[in-house]
């Protein structure tokens, strides 16, 4: 699609941001019980591949700043989900890490996000999805 074929009368930004705040209502919904805000959430599901990550990068991830930041992870350190230490050769630069209990909790996040993508594409055609893919690619490039 040519950028000139996008209709004026239907902004796909603001699209893209009523999407994401329906999905942060679900996710809020279907994870009541964890008791963690949108951003604390946000920050486990970023790390629950199990890859350290600094403050620089996890708020890179988040699209949140870094001294922004700082409060979530205050949060989750005191709840027992993640660990901060320095880095190796590098004492400037924090560490995050997920605990027991914050692997456990980032891996119940990230199976409610696969079960309600699985649920909203669910009957859409494979073509669809990854021209959505394609797009969200563009947003992202245009951001870098």
């Amino acid at each position: 699609m040519k950028s000139e074929s996008v209709s004026p009368d239907r902004s796909l930004l603001l699209t893209l941001q009523r999407a994401t705040h329906a999905t942060l209502q679900l996710i809020a919904a279907e994870l009541v019980d964890l008791d963690l805000t949108a951003s604390e959430i946000n920050a486990l599901a970023n790390l629950a591949d199990g890859d350290g990550r600094t403050v620089s990068q996890l708020g890179a991830a988040v699209g949140t700043r870094p001294t922004t930041l700082t409060g979530v992870l205050d949060r989750l350190e005191r709840r027992g989900h993640i660990t901060r230490s320095t880095r190796a050769g590098d004492r400037r630069s924090v560490l995050i890490q997920l605990t027991e209990s914050g692997r456990s909790t980032a891996a119940l996040i990230r199976q409610t996000l696969a079960d309600l993508e699985s649920r909203a594409l669910a009957g859409l055609p494979a073509e669809a999805v990854a021209g959505f893919y394609t797009v969200l690619d563009a947003l992202i490039k245009e951001g870098a």
